[in-house]
């Protein structure tokens, strides 16, 4: 049985299946069947041995569970790959990994995962962003309360919520395709960087590599490639969960029963709330967003500590990588596909809105009847704390702002009070904030179709 929720509770199969340590194998392997091809192209090994040891790769003569079972005897993973293909390729085993170094293996075979695994989260980042647009269009209609510190402040269509995040996640995708390109880097330099063991073929051995599994080359590496980029990487993806949690935690506080404006989707026939609360409906997909991104930030933390090694290269990074890299793709994965889910059947209470726009008063709009004061000559300043202490008198006598300012005289000498009744009508303070909704998803939609995912 599983122990640890990340093997079976989160992220998809197709993203598990990448890190699954058969396929770890599989791609170990593929790396030493290129490193042979491309030694016997510059005379370094017998062009028999590359075809035969590319062949026992080709035709998945390794199972996982001989490496293994070599392991235990060798304590070494990459000898016990090296010793597992050796023993399919008979005479021309001698040939497996020769002048390579365990990381050479190892880096390169991470840097094919890593391709793979970032294109899914590009590919979930795109559906996301979509699902927003689409649910940002339907409901720039709808004004809600904008709050501030938690607090009424102006009224919005609520798809100007939707059009912030559009933008987020376009940003999201730029950094990670920037971090890609300095990530995703595979490395052929032997022991420690200098690629003395290829007898001077060692830059024609490593880009042949590289041509044969699709990736780009290192510039220069010790026995690793530097783990500065892998966890620029992996901050990128924290980063982008963190910007995740914040859609979630907006959806979970905007489905408060106090507030009510949204709810995630429940199915109503089975689902259950609680085991003692036959009422409840909780935003759990939300909050398990929200709780993925704590471990998403604890990891960046871990990468990070990864950059410091010793010399041209100690251990200390692999153990925290086996353990760092498939929980933050896994981790990204499932917020990805869940809060998707959310947005696409997100329950928009309309009238709930309304209601609580209504039930905000008059006060919110404040800033417009002080900005008409200063326009009418009243001067900023002064009207400022002409509406300040207006709203203050308002709020402590439990009266609407209209009430209070229709006693004001320096209010009425500028405006009249058809006048104010019209500035006080909240569904005409929107501002630009629909064109600027429209133009973001145009510009984002224009940005997604650009695409070009693997």
């Amino acid at each position: 049985m599983p122990v640890h929720p990340i093997e079976y509770r989160y992220g998809s199969e197709e993203m598990r299946k990448i890190f699954d340590i058969s396929t770890r194998y599989i791609l170990m392997a593929k790396v030493e069947a290129a490193l042979a091809k491309a030694e016997a192209k510059v005379g370094l090994i017998p062009e028999e041995a590359a075809k035969c040891i590319a062949e026992v790769v080709e035709n998945n003569k390794i199972s996982p569970e001989r490496v293994l079972e070599l392991e235990k005897v060798t304590q070494h993973e990459t000898m016990a790959l090296v010793l597992a293909i050796a023993e399919q390729a008979g005479p021309y085993g001698e040939y497996v990994h020769f002048g390579a170094t365990s990381n050479d293996i190892l880096d390169t075979a991470l840097a094919l995962q890593l391709k793979q695994a970032i294109s899914l989260v590009e590919r979930g980042l795109v559906s996301l962003t979509r699902a927003i647009i689409e649910k940002g269009r339907k409901t720039l209609d709808l004004v809600c309360l904008g709050r501030t510190h938690g607090m009424a402040a102006l009224p919005m269509p609520f798809g100007f919520k939707f059009a912030v995040w559009a933008w987020i996640m376009k940003n999201n995708i730029e950094r990670l395709n920037s971090v890609k390109s300095r990530a995703v880097r595979g490395k052929m330099s032997g022991a420690i960087g200098t690629m003395a063991s290829f007898y001077g073929k060692g830059r024609e051995i490593q880009s042949l590599v590289m041509q044969e599994l699709g990736l780009e080359e290192a510039e220069i590496s010790t026995q690793i490639v530097p783990r500065d980029s892998l966890a620029e990487l992996v901050v990128t993806l924290a980063l982008i969960s963190s910007t995740l949690e914040l859609i979630a935690n907006e959806i979970r506080n905007l489905q408060r029963t106090e507030i009510s404006e949204v709810e995630e989707p429940f199915r109503r026939r089975k689902q259950v709330g609680s085991s003692t609360m036959p009422h409840k409906r909780n935003p759990i997909r939300s909050e398990k967003v929200c709780g993925l991104a704590r471990i998403m930030r604890g990891l960046s933390i871990a990468a990070l500590e990864n950059i410091v090694l010793e010399h041209e290269r100690d251990l200390t990074n692999s153990s925290v990588e086996r353990i760092m890299i498939p929980e933050a793709f896994l981790i990204i994965d499932e917020q990805l596909r869940s809060l998707e889910y959310v947005i696409s059947n997100l329950v928009i209470r309309r009238e709930a809105m309304r209601r609580n726009l209504e039930n905000a008063g008059d006060l919110i709009m404040a800033e417009r009847v002080m900005l008409e004061l200063a326009r009418r000559k009243l001067g900023r300043q002064r009207a400022h704390e002409l509406i300040r202490r207006l709203s203050m008198r308002a709020i402590e006598e439990n009266r609407s702002l209209f009430d209070v300012l229709l006693e004001e005289k320096e209010v009425l000498d500028k405006i009249s009070k058809d006048e104010l009744e019209s500035l006080l009508n909240p569904l005409t303070y929107l501002g630009d904030s629909r064109e600027i909704a429209e133009e973001v998803f145009r510009r984002t939609e224009e940005f997604l179709d650009s695409l070009q995912i693997a």
